[in-house]
């Protein structure tokens, strides 16, 4: 028998006037396919698919890991959204309680970077059990600060818990990527998402109900109390089941792309190589900047809530914590629909620039109701508002992948959220003052015309989906093989000699 006719990856999607990053990313597909030490032809030279699997446990890290995050995100507002209630408790003026919020921004712009090259060399279990270890250690620390003249030890406590965020905020894409299948990565990133969401939506809910704004500083202590304590317990709950649960990825990839990533030997990888690579890349610099306006603007609207809603509707902090969680549940309602629609539809600039302009719609809707004196109204544009602007999360990370591959997820999505970061100190600090000298409208205008100029940016985006080129490259070379395969057995059929007809008995 002869061998089995093969066609090489390497020839398989070569195109003429393909870019230069195609080819490389090309290259890099064809040249890492392991072969399989149960197919002989293989072994001879010729490549072929990787073993790929789906494993169910990949959906119990993903839920661990939002769940985690969730108990991280609710305490970045669970000051702010009583602004009033801890001014008065630790007698302190409405600023340094923004900065309760602010710390969480502050500590991730220098600490990004070398978490991500954490992550990059040793794995999403390690950075999983420093984050909760750190957001545990930071309840218990405001657990022993429910006292008047200890608004230092609850700004530690605040402090080591932005910490754990730093290693926190940047691994949704990197799990959807190490442990989900090509169809369904956007919606585990907006699962991964999602849970960071669901915490900030607590975390408007429940402080205004736990500490409801009584005058008697015993009996406010003995709520907050409450409300920290149930919070570590979480925590710590958390801390114990990443020890025991969390995995670092499957035996096998999920996907060709992340079995080429796992070919890479580490020292071929360089971290600083890799981020000049990012910042060469210009339709993901103009992502981060789009990004980074967009998710500023949320967190500044997030950290201002109470002072907005109280200025126009005196005695409602309930009311200003439930604007909060309509804001943040359409937020995660549109984050599921849209992670589900880009797996089915792969549409990723032309969704991402659509969101983006009714995020700017819905703010400014937002921005001219909230002085007519209904609240009503005011739940309606501020879940309008919140689908959009809070549902773009997920499409961020997921568009940055594609635009980056094969760098690694945590370093593109490290580099959105130090933008984010940056311009959410930006925009709160300044929206402050702005609200301060001349009122919350035209603090809400300021968030929109940077809305605006994020909208006409995303539209300069160039949509070069690298990840998705590159599982059809090694799609479409299996196929050749395949019919490469057919066509030398079809070819060994027609060389064969045709059997001389038999001679009449003489």
């Amino acid at each position: 028998m002869g061998e089995e006719q093969a066609v090489p990856l390497g020839d398989a999607a070569l195109d003429a006037d393909r870019s230069k990053a195609d080819l490389e990313i090309h290259k890099l597909e064809a040249g890492d396919a392991a072969p399989r030490a149960d197919n002989p032809s293989q072994l001879d030279g010729r490549e072929a698919l990787q073993p790929t699997r789906l494993y169910k446990r990949r959906w119990m890290i993903v839920l661990l890991f939002s769940s985690y995050s969730l108990c991280n995100s609710f305490q970045w507002i669970q000051y702010g959204i009583i602004n009033n209630i801890f001014m008065k408790f630790y007698n302190v003026d409405a600023f340094t309680i923004d900065w309760m919020s602010m710390i969480y921004m502050l500590t991730y712009i220098p600490f990004i970077f070398p978490v991500t090259w954490l992550l990059d060399k040793k794995g999403l279990r390690v950075i999983a059990l420093v984050a909760t270890a750190l957001n545990c250690a930071g309840t218990w620390i405001k657990v022993a600060s429910v006292k008047p003249n200890l608004f230092a030890v609850t700004f530690l406590g605040q402090l080591c818990c932005s910490f754990a965020q730093v290693f926190i905020l940047g691994m949704p894409s990197r799990i959807a990527s190490v442990w989900f299948g090509s169809e369904e990565v956007s919606t585990a990133c907006a699962i991964g998402v999602f849970g960071n969401q669901l915490g900030i939506a607590i975390g408007f809910l429940v402080p205004p109900i736990l500490v409801p704004n009584v005058d008697d500083m015993d009996e406010l202590a003995h709520h907050i109390s409450i409300m920290f304590y149930i919070t570590a317990g979480v925590a710590t709950l958390l801390f114990i089941l990443v020890v025991c649960v969390f995995q670092e990825r499957p035996k096998l990839p999920p996907t060709q792309a992340q079995a080429t990533a796992r070919t890479i030997p580490p020292e071929d990888y360089s971290y600083t190589a890799s981020i000049l690579r990012l910042l060469r890349n210009r339709p993901f610099n103009l992502l981060i900047v789009t990004y980074g306006l967009n998710v500023g603007c949320f967190y500044a609207v997030g950290t201002l809530l109470n002072r907005m809603i109280i200025e126009h509707y005196p005695g409602e902090e309930v009311n200003a914590g439930r604007i909060g969680l309509t804001i943040v549940i359409a937020g995660m309602v549109g984050s599921l629909i849209c992670g589900i629609w880009l797996d089915k539809t792969k549409t990723y600039k032309q969704t991402t620039l659509t969101v983006y302009v009714m995020a700017l719609v819905g703010m400014i809707v937002y921005a001219a109701t909230l002085n007519l004196g209904h609240l009503w109204v005011v739940f309606i544009t501020a879940g309008a508002l919140g689908f959009f602007m809070t549902g773009y999360l997920p499409l961020g990370f997921e568009f940055a992948v594609e635009l980056t591959y094969p760098e690694s997820e945590g370093t593109s999505s490290g580099l959105l959220n130090c933008s984010a970061q940056v311009f959410g100190i930006i925009f709160t600090i300044s929206q402050g003052k702005i609200m301060d000298s001349f009122g919350t409208l035209a603090g809400n205008i300021f968030l929109c015309v940077f809305l605006l100029i994020g909208a006409i940016m995303t539209g300069f985006i160039k949509s070069d989906l690298r990840r998705q080129k590159a599982n059809l490259m090694v799609k479409a070379a299996a196929e050749g093989q395949m019919s490469g395969q057919d066509y030398g057995a079809t070819a060994l059929i027609s060389q064969q000699p045709e059997t001389p007809p038999a001679k009449p008995d003489q």
